[in-house]
């Protein structure tokens, strides 16, 4: 379940995952795998700048309603895409997000395509802070997304175990 952030550029913001069998990441109106995002935040660790491939959707009825998909009651655009394919489960006890989600990002992928704009989008680190794309964080910010990925989330990870591509970004912050 994405949760609201603050940003220094935009103010609160959305960020996170928004389906549990699938490992995308939301950021507004900007989706991406979160290997991908794990992928250039280790690069931005020996960099000062790092990108990754990215879709945009500007058109909310395009998004879809993530509640309403969550429901079970309004199953358009992307999302509801997602939940007619990975419906919410029955189970609230089931509620936690698979480490295994990255297997169905190739679905993900060309469902999203349907929807969104490819995009690449820069991560860079600077004086100011780090930014992805558009909007700034400074440090303690950008390191609770960093904490949120690692917890795998509002649900937190099923089984607490993280994927590979998690331990390796969190390895990099921390000097491993």
């Amino acid at each position: 379940m994405p949760l609201a952030f603050q940003s220094r550029s935009h103010g609160t913001i959305a960020f996170g995952y928004f389906n549990i069998e699938v490992d995308f990441l939301l950021l507004q109106q900007l989706f991406f795998p979160a290997e991908r995002f794990c992928d250039a935040v280790v690069a931005l660790r020996r960099e000062d700048t790092a990108s990754l491939d990215a879709w945009r959707i500007d058109d909310p009825q395009r998004v879809g309603d993530l509640h309403g998909a969550i429901a079970g009651t309004h199953l358009h655009g992307f999302i509801g895409a997602l939940y007619q394919r990975f419906p919410f489960p029955s189970d609230p006890l089931d509620f936690r997000q698979s480490p295994q989600g990255e297997q169905n990002n190739a679905w993900a992928s060309e469902q999203i395509a349907r929807y969104g704009e490819p995009v690449t989008i820069a991560l860079r680190r600077n004086s100011r802070g780090m930014a992805i794309d558009e909007f700034l964080f400074d440090e303690p910010g950008f390191m609770q997304l960093i904490a949120y990925i690692a917890r795998g989330g509002y649900p937190r990870w099923r089984d607490g175990v993280q994927p590979e591509h998690v331990k390796q970004m969190l390895a990099a912050i921390e000097g491993r």
